[in-house]
């Protein structure tokens, strides 16, 4: 339970299972988000532009909003988008966060659409769901922006979901289609009784959430980046396999998609930074140039980890080579020791008489054959030369790993 200084109660909401985890996949009936994204953009094809449209599989909305100015916070859940409405409307001179966690209601939607007078084609960019990384510029001064806000599941790879965030003059509207997100340390900001969120203009808030975004994309990248390690102790160690390669592969392309989320958010801040400063003041650019350098920082970090995962691929090729040549040396070597053997026996192995038809002795016809100790000392030769063979071998460091 939260507690806000008029008494007011908040009640958590229950946990949810994040779209894209197995839980979210049994729950929406082994829908992947991938899949539903296709679904949702095959759906618009060929529609008017501004068609609001909810992505098949999408959670119910829940409506939170969060009141504050430099004395008063309350925080709270609203069942009915009416009282939400009413309160704000009866607070001017508090700062709003209108946070709306679902789409699933298109006539709540077009509500929010209508009485905050957001344009259609962005609210089309909101239920779509799988914009990248922009910002848009009303005509009076109110912003548009879009983030992916990302994380490394369980399953091993990235889940990406977009936050979107309206910004008015006393208030910022975000929209996102997971109940869990990445959030809650501005929110306990705003909770505490000395954040800079509560004493600053509302573009404060909207940099707030677009900085605690691109903060998680470290959390992310060091995931990705301990996981490449684990997998080049694999190959090390000598336990890389097939499985071992299918996982590079994947991680490969998870992070080219990283890469893909994290460069428009940096052509996102730039564009903020190029702004009048009648629509974002100096003092908040300020901000905005710290999150810049992440997003800089954030890219720097996808670049290495891609050219890891390319070398990573490069040494597993190579150790692979390497138990290859490895068999094929303990093969020549075992050839080369029955060669010899081969030819003995062979040579013994041919059938040329010693005693001819009319009766007579061909003494050059192997003699030794006839003689009492000949098979003994046939095999006493072949062990000799098995032996040297071995002893030549080891001297030249063929039966060890080094030379």
């Amino acid at each position: 339970m939260l507690s806000d200084p008029n008494n007011l109660t908040v009640t958590p909401p229950p946990a949810e299972p994040a779209p894209g985890s197995f839980a979210a996949d049994q729950a929406l009936g082994g829908v992947s988000d991938r899949d539903a994204t296709r679904q949702a953009r095959a759906q618009s094809v060929g529609q008017r532009p501004g068609t609001l449209t909810v992505r098949e599989g999408s959670l119910p909305p829940r409506l939170f909003l969060i009141s504050y100015d430099d004395t008063f916070f309350q925080e709270t859940e609203y069942t009915s988008y009416d009282e939400l409405l009413d309160f704000f409307r009866a607070h001017p001179e508090l700062r709003h966060w209108i946070d709306v966690r679902g789409y699933n209601d298109l006539a709540l939607m077009e509500r929010l659409m209508q009485d905050f007078n957001l344009h259609p084609l962005q609210m089309e960019d909101v239920l779509g769901d799988y914009q990248r990384a922009k910002v848009e510029l009303f005509d009076d001064n109110r912003l548009f922006l879009v983030s992916r806000m990302t994380d490394f599941t369980p399953l091993l790879e990235i889940d990406d979901d977009q936050l979107s965030i309206f910004t008015g003059p006393n208030y910022v509207i975000s929209f996102q289609d997971d109940y869990d997100d990445c959030l809650d340390s501005v929110r306990s900001r705003i909770r505490s009784g000395f954040s800079k969120i509560k004493q600053k203009p509302v573009l404060y808030l909207a940099y707030a959430l677009t900085d605690v975004v691109l903060d998680h994309y470290y959390p992310t990248m060091a995931a990705i980046g301990d996981y490449i390690e684990t997998l080049e102790e694999r190959i090390f160690n000598g336990r890389s396999d097939r499985r071992v390669l299918n996982r590079i592969l994947h991680i490969k392309k998870d992070i080219v998609r990283f890469r893909r989320l994290v460069y428009p958010e940096r052509e996102k801040i730039a564009e903020i930074l190029r702004m009048h400063d009648e629509v974002i003041p100096e003092d908040i650019k300020l901000y905005f140039k710290d999150c810049y350098d992440h997003a800089i920082q954030a890219m720097d970090l996808a670049e290495s980890y891609r050219e890891s995962v390319s070398s990573l691929v490069d040494l597993y090729l190579s150790d692979q080579s390497n138990r290859m040549n490895e068999v094929m040396k303990v093969l020549t070597i075992i050839s080369s020791i029955f060669i010899p053997l081969s030819f003995v026996v062979g040579l013994y192995g041919m059938n040329f008489q010693r005693e001819a038809p009319d009766g007579t002795i061909n003494h050059l016809n192997m003699p030794e054959l006839y003689e009492p100790w000949g098979y003994p000392a046939l095999l006493a030769l072949l062990a000799l030369i098995v032996t040297g063979q071995l002893i030549y071998f080891y001297r030249k460091g063929w039966l060890t790993n080094g030379r």
